[in-house]
């Protein structure tokens, strides 16, 4: 009687473990998003939300109980959460997910990073030296950061592998799709002049063409003053063709700004969530052209 009972609790834990949710820590909704969509079964949470500074967390307490229960950290790097994950990671004493470990993700790793710099000082303000960080927008790599995620969810869990592969497929094959017609829509952004605020969306504005003349900010990270916002106001509509600000930041500077010039205003998200229908990382691009196009009619 005592060995059936042995057996039998020994079968429960074989397919508990067998069934239990993989845990994933995120360091930003975007990629909570990614790994939704090629990891559904998981247990995803995101430390940020969309209407935060993803450079700015307080390594709370209840983030270090989360990473401690973590299989597998998914996160920008390229130094944008320098200031907190470093901490979450050596409080939480999770080895799994400790750098160089499997259990840790880099998605800035699988792209081609633009804005790379040899030499950073704090007199350049919040410049980042392997590159500009925000890569949920960077359209053409985001297959790559798929296929890499998908090898590294079936290493920590094989014995899902065909699901994380299969979603993958699916996933790769759509974005193909997405990018034919964001081709398409975007085709009359192309040339288009922003003042912007920060660096976010320098992914996307390379890809569609658009470049951002001015910015807000006197330097990366630091918040407008009056002085500098007064050196921009004589841009004009010749100059640029719009100002476009992220929907976590404040909107007064870009509100003075347009003011001043008459220059046309549009809310961007920075990441998937911080505008109405933005729930993957596709909508946040559909959205993001879609204000582009709206600004440039106005």
């Amino acid at each position: 009687m005592l060995s059936k009972f042995v057996i039998a609790s020994g079968l429960l834990a074989t397919s508990f473990f067998t069934n239990a949710s993989l845990n994933v820590f995120t360091c930003q909704p975007d990629w909570a998003a990614l790994v939704k969509q090629h990891a559904p079964n998981a247990e995803v949470f995101s430390a940020t939300t969309a209407m935060q500074d993803p450079h700015y967390v307080q390594a709370r307490p209840s983030l270090i109980s989360k990473m401690r229960k973590a299989d597998l950290v998914v996160c920008s790097g390229a130094e944008l959460e320098i200031g907190w994950l470093p901490e979450l990671q050596r409080q939480s004493r999770n080895s799994k997910v400790q750098n160089g470990k499997d259990g840790l993700f880099w998605t800035t790793d699988y792209v081609n990073m633009l804005d790379t710099h040899d030499h950073v000082d704090r007199s350049m303000g919040d410049v980042h030296g392997h590159g500009n960080p925000h890569v949920q927008f960077a359209v053409e790599d985001i297959p790559n950061i798929s296929k890499a995620l998908v090898e590294r969810l079936a290493k920590i869990d094989p014995s899902n592998q065909a699901l994380y592969k299969g979603n993958g497929v699916k996933f790769r094959a759509d974005w193909r799709k997405h990018i034919k017609r964001w081709h398409s829509l975007g085709d009359s952004l192309k040339g288009m002049q922003l003042v912007g605020y920060h660096e976010t969306h320098r992914y996307l504005f390379a890809w569609l063409g658009v470049e951002q003349v001015a910015d807000l900010e006197p330097k990366p990270g630091l918040p407008p003053t009056v002085a500098h916002l007064n050196s921009l106001s004589s841009i004009s509509s010749k100059d640029a063709n719009g100002i476009v600000y992220s929907s976590h930041q404040p909107t007064d500077a870009a509100k003075w700004l347009s003011e001043r010039t008459s220059l046309p205003v549009a809310e961007l998200a920075q990441s998937v969530g911080g505008r109405p229908n933005t729930e993957t990382l596709a909508a946040l691009i559909d959205d993001s052209i879609a204000q582009l196009l709206n600004l440039q009619r106005n």
